[in-house]
């Protein structure tokens, strides 16, 4: 492998590098402190804390994920047209079931309007490329990617945090996504939205979802039936 490959490689890894770096750094202030032992000592130092803050962001992100790195990426149609709308009915958005057997939500990704698949089987929701573009959203530098189990084979994709994502009476803020590539058209939403509610349930042919807080409707396109008070799910 050659230095400008590696150096790719490791771009694409931030935490490793990160780690990496802190290791040389280690090493270094051991080397140096036969030279002069503050000079060394304060290079040590530095290198540790660069590796404790390595293992406090991997921990981190581990842990907002969930089980693992590696996810599943259901196989989806397109949203059908002319699918019953959810409605808002006091603190419940309601979401019909559509003939296709799924539940589709139309909700708003920081403002842009996109279809949602709900999956409960998903840890993460999950959003195309395009709408990520639409919508803004940039990996931060020292997330890792995860990796995604395609109908193509395993991915790496990055991993996004939308501001806010509403939909019916229900806004959610700072929700974590993988940025799937390969899914165009349509998104997922997955157990980190669904958890963050006070409960859902599906009664019938009906997808109940209650927020802790309700919101008001926002448009969303869904019709509408009692009100809300103002908050967040």
């Amino acid at each position: 492998m050659d230095l400008a490959a590696l150096l790719s490689a490791l771009l694409a890894q931030p935490l490793l590098a990160l780690a990496l770096g802190a290791m040389a750094l280690v090493l270094a202030g051991g080397l140096l402190r036969h030279l002069s032992p503050l000079l060394g000592g304060l290079v040590r130092a530095i290198g540790h804390v660069g590796l404790f803050g390595a293992l406090m962001l991997t921990i981190m992100q581990v842990v907002r994920i969930g089980h693992g790195s590696e996810l599943s990426l259901p196989q989806l149609g397109l949203p059908q047209l002319g699918q019953p709308e959810q409605t808002v009915s006091g603190s419940e958005t309601r979401v019909p079931l559509a003939r296709d057997g799924h539940f589709w939500i139309k909700a708003r990704v920081n403002g842009v309007p996109h279809r949602f698949l709900v999956d409960t089987g998903a840890t993460l929701t999950a959003i195309s490329p395009a709408i990520a573009e639409s919508a803004r959203l940039e990996p931060q530098a020292l997330r890792q990617p995860v990796l995604l189990r395609t109908a193509n084979g395993t991915v790496p994709a990055q991993v996004v945090t939308i501001g806010e994502l509403s939909l019916g009476n229900v806004v959610a803020r700072d929700l974590d996504a993988v940025v799937a590539p390969g899914m165009e058209g349509t998104s997922v939403l997955g157990m980190n939205f669904l958890s963050r509610l006070a409960s859902w349930r599906v009664e019938g042919q009906t997808l109940i979802l209650v927020p802790h807080h309700p919101q008001g409707d926002g448009d969303q396109g869904a019709g509408r039936h009692g009100s809300g008070a103002a908050g967040e799910s």
